[in-house]
C-alpha cells in the first residue's frame, strides 16, 4: 500500500503506510468478517501473497476490489474470474458492483465480463464510478 503506483488509482490512500495503519486495516477489514460474514482476502499465487480482495458490503451491495503488488497485476483477471464465480454461488450476491477512481479508464476487460456503468458516486469525499455485474 506503500507504493506510489497504487496511490495512482487509490484516491483514499493517502500516504505511505505504517504499522498503525495496517493493524487499523486489518481490524477493519476482519469486522466486515464479523459483521457481514464475508469480507477480504489475502491472495496468494504458487505461495506468495501477490495482493488483497474480495467483497465487501457497502449499503445493500457487495463491492468488489482487488489490490494486487505493481508486479502481479497480470493476475487480476484470473483471479477475479475466481472470485466472480464465488459470488455467482453465493445466494446473497445477486449482484456485484466496482467502485473505480476516473483515473482508471482502460475498461474493457470490464464491459467483456458484462459490467455495466450506473453512475458516479461521492464516497468519502472523493469520486467513483459505480458498475455493476448481475451474477444470479
Amino acid at each position: 500500500m506503500s507504493d506510489p503506483r497504487m496511490a495512482e488509482h487509490m484516491p483514499l490512500l493517502n500516504g505511505p503506510w505504517d504499522q498503525d495503519d495496517v493493524a487499523r486495516f486489518i481490524a477493519a477489514k476482519k469486522g466486515c468478517w464479523q459483521r457481514d460474514g464475508l469480507g477480504h482476502w489475502a491472495i496468494f499465487y504458487d505461495g506468495t501473497y501477490v495482493g488483497w480482495g474480495g467483497f465487501q458490503k457497502e449499503g445493500d451491495d457487495w463491492d468488489y476490489g482487488l489490490v494486487l503488488r505493481p508486479e502481479c497485476f497480470g493476475l487480476g483477471m484470473a483471479i477475479t474470474h475466481k472470485a466472480l464465480e464465488f459470488a455467482r454461488s453465493d445466494p446473497r450476491i445477486a449482484s456485484v458492483t466496482f467502485l473505480l477512481p476516473p483515473t482508471r479508464t482502460k475498461l474493457g476487460a470490464l464491459k467483456r465480463m458484462g459490467v455495466v456503468f450506473e453512475k458516479a458516486v461521492n464516497y468519502e469525499s472523493e469520486t467513483f464510478l459505480r458498475f455493476r455485474l448481475q451474477t444470479s
